[in-house]
């Protein structure tokens, strides 16, 4: 699969603009400013397809790019944070909750930042892919932040705090540096061909 060849596609505001061709979806999640756009762009090796913002909260529709027409990457609007109306996170909460009732999703890419011990928004994301069977890897970004000696046990917490299987993948990631993209690459590659 070329990562080179993607398009934008929509930017889907309410259920009805989810595309109707079927690809298979890789969906990126995480709270707003855990640097979702800079995996994206990472993964793709490209500057800034995906906008990256100063301010949390820049994604506020379920973003669908076309790559290389054989998947649709799906940016998540962010959760958390953002300086937006309480009616804006409503309505993001219900675009959300659409979303992931739709039976979409062919592989989830859960962002997290490997600095700090999760939220109770990404105890309850990971919750909702555990509950629903949906499968999903753990990305822990921002790895180039981290001393060496941190590394192990900020994943190991991450890993208990989000009561993640062994078997669940958490992949230590830089978005700055690369590291972590060829194992996510090739977990996207078994979800698209599988």
């Amino acid at each position: 699969m070329n990562f080179q060849k993607v398009d934008f596609l929509i930017s889907a505001a309410s259920p009805k603009d989810f595309p109707g061709n079927r690809l298979p979806e890789i969906a990126f999640a995480g709270k707003s400013n855990v640097g979702k756009s800079s995996v994206i762009n990472r993964i793709l090796q490209r500057k800034n397809f995906a906008r990256v913002g100063e301010k949390p909260g820049k994604t506020i529709h379920v973003n669908y790019f076309t790559v290389d027409n054989t998947c649709y990457f799906v940016d998540l609007p962010g959760y958390g944070y953002a300086k937006v109306s309480q009616a804006e996170k409503d309505r993001w909460g219900r675009l959300m909750d659409s979303y992931f009732a739709s039976d979409r999703i062919d592989l989830g890419v859960f962002i997290v930042d490997s600095r700090h011990a999760p939220t109770q928004n990404d105890i309850t994301m990971a919750r909702w892919f555990l509950e629903t069977g949906c499968p999903f890897v753990v990305v822990a970004n921002k790895l180039d932040k981290l001393k060496k000696s941190e590394i192990e046990p900020n994943l190991q917490n991450i890993r208990e705090d989000l009561e993640l299987p062994e078997e669940c993948p958490i992949i230590p990631f830089s978005a700055e540096k690369g590291t972590g993209r060829d194992e996510l690459v090739s977990l996207i590659l078994s979800a698209v061909n599988a």
